[in-house]
This record gives C-alpha cells, sequence and structure tokens, in this order.
C-alpha cells in the first residue's frame, strides 16, 4: 500500500501576533490534529496552526506522472528549498525501480527520493473568497457581529497583501536580475561568454555531485557511484563513465565530441558527457558555446598559411602580436587557428 503523509501550508494568520503570521505559504510537517487546530513540525518543537488558516496537504511517496504536483521534502543538491510545490511537466527516465528523473513546468529536475506526489485537492488560496461568502448576508448579524466580521475581513486581506507582495517582490527582483544579466551578457565579447562557460562547466561537475564522500560521487538510479572521464584529445571526444562504488561495474556512459571545426574544450566536454551520462538535459550553452577569439598560453594552435596547416603546437608565450612555441619559434596571431584551450597543463 502506498504510504501517505500530511503536511499543512499557511495560507493566512487571523491574529497578527501568531507565531505563523510572517510564514504565509510555507509548508510544514503534520503531527496531530484536532477539530480546530493543526499541530505541525517546527525544527525541534510542535506549534499548533488554526484549521481556518491553513490547507492539508495529502502526499504519496511514489514516483509522479505528467500533470501531477509535487512538494519537495529532501532536497539532496541544497538548490531548491524543501517545501515548494511544482507541476511535473515530462519524465526524464523510467525504472522498476522508482528512481526516474522528472522534469517540472519550470524546468527543474529531481529525483524520486526528493518528492512527494501531492493526492488530495488543489492547494487553495481563497480563504479571504469563504470569510466574505460567509459574511454576505449582514442584515442578519448583530453591530458586534459585523464589526467582527469586518476586523477579520481586513486582518486577512492584509495578510494577503503582504504575501502577494513578497511573492511579486520577489518575482519582480528575479526578472529584473535576469534583465540586467541578459543585457550584460549581450555586451560581453566572445571570448568573455566563453570563459564564463568554461567557468560553469568545471564548476558544474561539482554541483552535479550527489553528496561528498572525499570525492566527488554521483547517484544514479539510486546506485552512488564515481565517475571516470575517458579524454581522447587526438578524437576530440571526452567519454564520463559512472561506476558504482565497490562493485566497480559501469552503470551509465555519457559521450561528448567536438565538431570539426570546434575548439575542443575538456571542461565543456567532461560536463556534457557527465549530464549525459547522469540522464539530465545538457544545458544550451554548452553546446553551443562561442569559439574562442584571444590566443594564451597553454592552448594549442594551428599554423595556417595560404589555407594549408603548417604546423601544431603548444603556446608557451605571447608578446605583442607574436605567439611563441617552446622551442622559441613565433608565429603572428593573425596566421594561427585556435583547436584546444583546455589548457590542463597550465591550471594543473
Amino acid at each position: 500500500m502506498t504510504k501517505t503523509k500530511k503536511y499543512v501550508r499557511i495560507l493566512k494568520a487571523r491574529y497578527e501576533s501568531s507565531w505563523y503570521a510572517d510564514k504565509i505559504g510555507e509548508v510544514f510537517e503534520l503531527t496531530g490534529e484536532t477539530v480546530s487546530f493543526y499541530d505541525v513540525r517546527v525544527p525541534g518543537v510542535g506549534r499548533l496552526v488554526n484549521v481556518e488558516d491553513a490547507e492539508l496537504i495529502v502526499t504519496e511517496k511514489r514516483p509522479a506522472k505528467v500533470g501531477e504536483r509535487i512538494l519537495i521534502v529532501d532536497d539532496e543538491l541544497g538548490t531548491y528549498n524543501n517545501g515548494q510545490i511544482h507541476k511535473v511537466h515530462k519524465c526524464v527516465s523510467a525504472s522498476s525501480d522508482n528512481n526516474e528523473h522528472i522534469v517540472t513546468d519550470a524546468g527543474f529536475v529531481f529525483w524520486t527520493s526528493e518528492y512527494e506526489v501531492i493526492v488530495n485537492n488543489e492547494v487553495k488560496n481563497e480563504e479571504a473568497d469563504e470569510m466574505i461568502k460567509s459574511g454576505l448576508d449582514l442584515r442578519s448579524k448583530s453591530a458586534e457581529e459585523i464589526q467582527e466580521f469586518i476586523t477579520e475581513a481586513l486582518s486577512a486581506l492584509r495578510q494577503r497583501a503582504r504575501y502577494e507582495g513578497r511573492v511579486q517582490g520577489k518575482a519582480d527582483g528575479y526578472l529584473e536580475a535576469m534583465t540586467k544579466r541578459s543585457q550584460k551578457s549581450e555586451e560581453k565579447t566572445a571570448q568573455e561568454r566563453r570563459d564564463e562557460i568554461v567557468e560553469q562547466a568545471r564548476a558544474d561537475i561539482a554541483n552535479l555531485n550527489y553528496r561528498t564522500f572525499g570525492e566527488l560521487r554521483y547517484s544514479y538510479r539510486s546506485i552512488v557511484c564515481n565517475v571516470e572521464f575517458v579524454i581522447n584529445k587526438k578524437k576530440r571526444t571526452v567519454v564520463a563513465l559512472l561506476k558504482s562504488v565497490g562493485r566497480g561495474t559501469v552503470e551509465s556512459k555519457g559521450i561528448a565530441k567536438a565538431a570539426p571545426d570546434d575548439c575542443f574544450n575538456v571542461h565543456i566536454g567532461e560536463a556534457i558527457a557527465l549530464h549525459r551520462a547522469l540522464g539530465l538535459e545538457v544545458p544550451d550553452e554548452y553546446l553551443n558555446a562561442p569559439q574562442p577569439t584571444e590566443v594564451r598560453v597553454g592552448d594549442i594552435v594551428k599554423l595556417i598559411h595560404n589555407g594549408e596547416v603548417i604546423d601544431e603546437y603548444r603556446v608557451s608565450k605571447i608578446e605583442d602580436d607574436r605567439v611563441y612555441d617552446h622551442d622559441n619559434t613565433w608565429a603572428p596571431k593573425r596566421t594561427l587557428k585556435i583547436i584546444d584551450d583546455s589548457r590542463t597543463e597550465v591550471d594543473g
């Protein structure tokens, strides 16, 4: 039988002095309930929430289906906040052991172990409407009852205004930040943008880490794995092998290969291969990174004359327009094409 759990989502606070008055929209695990109160788990203690101020959310621990809503309860990567509610857009991969990925409408990816499926009615934000409906016939009410109704209605509206203001403020702030980021990105040169993408790729190797045990490890269908990268610069390929910890068997692999006219970069290749090995969608910026425009020490370049390749070497020194190899032979920058800007020998 599928296991169910219950949570409480704060919709409003009848009294501004309530402990949850500043937690509108947050979700807490239910530990008990009476006719009038929900008993919820707050870190270390239990707190009471007026039933009229909250909504009960019932969940099942199982893989979600497209169109269902999920509640994040055990965020493994530390990227998203527990208590968030998302709608499932698609299942990236399915398996009988209940460990597939799902993708939300917002584009986030979650493991089955990170969420629970919401199975009760849709989450509602209609507390003010219900209060108004219950008090529409004011003609039969006493002056004290009308005054109490008005006080409660105004309090509910203030709480809703504060909550919606915070939500709208976050949305406006996010939109403004993204707009500034987009404008700033447009102002950057192709080289600056490529440098950012390379750094992002290097960081992704750690960010996709399942959990740190002194080394990078990853979870593939609930199997804890190490990653081994096989790099072939001659073939311009990177292969990511996910090997189970202990047995050492290959559980999954991903391959990245640079196009013939593209500059090879091992860091971007590793990020692409690792995403594919984990069954994750590869970010577009990795697949469409701009080509390098600035020759740097450690780059591998081709010397081209009259359309023919004369030489290929690693850059050891740059002086003005002169680019030197290890034999101190130089060539003008304009005659060179960068074919590998990994610079792993320089980094390492």
